[in-house]
């Protein structure tokens, strides 16, 4: 039959009772107490690059891609339509004043020199001929007007003498008047062979101007023809570096064709490119900081091209030390156009927290937390941002990638 519990054992599950209610009571205290603090996002200091906000100056710039080419460059180009010969240099080949580069089949520029030089010497002979004649002429002309003027002369003299005869009635009136009509008769005879002589004159003239006309025609087109033979023989006229020639013998060019590029090694410049975005930004004459290495090299934007090609703008920098030993052909470097400048003011470093101007939300570290803290930044230099507000001296900024916390309101710092 049933018998009573005892009240010792009774007591002792009771007492069990309240020991495991009060510990499961105790585990739930410590998870509302401590459960958040084990649960907060934890990042560690040695994954994260944080910067001070400092204060200075700074500069706005725009970053482009550059390339160091040779300042000036020499395209040396065919004068006729030629045969390559022979091949005297090659890419790469440093050159000295009047060394030869390529050797051409001048043939035909000599033969059309020749021929220049015939037509040359027949004009003259034509001329020399023509001459002579026009001399003969006139000269024919001359001796008519001097027998006419003395067959003129003696026609007055004897009409003279006829008139006073006719006033003494020793002469009939139809003999004085066929007197008259004769010295009339050799004054107009005398007038057209004057003006035949003049006449004549300026036509020679005419004729001698135009022959000389044509021979100066021939000979500027002789010394045309005797410049582009000379032209034909291609030389360096500068010391420098060979960085483009033809490479195959036998080969025909055409007029224009290019034979050779010089390069002067002796100075530099930059050509730079850069997205179209900052196409309003920019402008001749702006200040530029040319990277190379760990140098600076400073110049200034010389010349925009206007063409955009996919989107990039291509402007070409002069350099203030064009030849500087840091430079080298086809050397590449960062170009940095100097767009603005403020003496003072909040600046803190560039990192991949940031992409440019603007509102970003940035971790500012108070000891071993980092707080989201919303700010505005200013303009951007090659190493600094412009703090416009949100951030105060001093302050410490995690300036790494935070993409993966943006939502995140704190972080715990370990």
């Amino acid at each position: 039959m049933d018998r009573p519990l005892d009240s010792q054992y009774l007591k002792d599950r009771r007492r069990k009772r309240m020991i495991g209610g009060g510990a499961a009571l105790a585990v739930l205290a410590i998870l509302l107490i401590w459960g958040p603090g084990w649960i907060r996002p934890t990042i560690s200091r040695s994954r994260i690059r944080t910067a001070r906000v400092e204060a200075g100056p700074i500069e706005a710039v725009i970053t482009a891609s550059g390339t160091v080419v040779p300042e000036v460059e020499e395209v040396i180009s065919s004068p006729i339509d030629a045969r390559v010969v022979r091949i005297l240099a090659r890419a790469g080949a440093v050159l000295t004043p009047g060394q030869p580069l390529v050797e051409l089949d001048t043939t035909e520029a000599r033969l059309a020199v020749e021929r220049l030089a015939q037509n040359l010497a027949l004009k003259e002979n034509q001329r020399s001929r023509t001459t002579l004649d026009l001399e003969r002429s006139l000269n024919d002309l001359d001796s008519q007007a001097r027998s006419k003027e003395l067959q003129l002369q003696f026609y007055q003299s004897q009409l003279a003498r006829n008139r006073q005869l006719s006033a003494e009635g020793l002469l009939s009136v139809e003999q004085l008047r066929l007197s008259e009509l004769t010295e009339a008769q050799a004054v107009i005879e005398l007038k057209r062979i004057e003006s035949e002589r003049t006449n004549a004159r300026q036509s020679n003239t005419a004729m001698l101007d135009g022959l000389a006309l044509e021979m100066a025609t021939l000979r500027n087109e002789l010394e045309a023809a005797r410049r582009q033979l000379e032209l034909a023989a291609p030389r360096s006229d500068r010391t420098g570096v060979l960085t483009w020639a033809l490479t195959a013998e036998g080969a025909t060019i055409r007029k224009g064709d290019v034979i050779a590029r010089i390069a002067d090694l002796g100075s530099f410049r930059v050509e730079a490119t850069v997205s179209d975005v900052h196409a309003r930004r920019l402008a001749a004459g702006l200040p530029v900081q040319v990277k190379v290495g760990d140098d600076t090299l400073g110049g200034t934007v010389a010349t925009i091209l206007p063409t955009i090609q996919n989107g990039i703008i291509t402007m070409q920098v002069a350099l203030a030390d064009s030849s500087s030993r840091l430079l080298r052909s086809n050397m590449r470097v960062d170009v940095l156009v100097i767009t603005g400048h403020k003496d003072s003011v909040l600046r803190i470093k560039k990192g991949p927290f940031a992409d440019g101007e603007g509102g970003r939300q940035a971790f500012v570290v108070h000891g071993k937390r980092a707080v989201r803290t919303p700010i505005e930044l200013g303009l951007a230099s090659f190493d600094d941002f412009e703090v416009v507000q949100g951030l105060a001296l001093g302050d410490e900024v995690i300036i790494s990638d935070m993409r993966d916390w943006i939502h995140v309101r704190e972080i715990r710092i370990r």
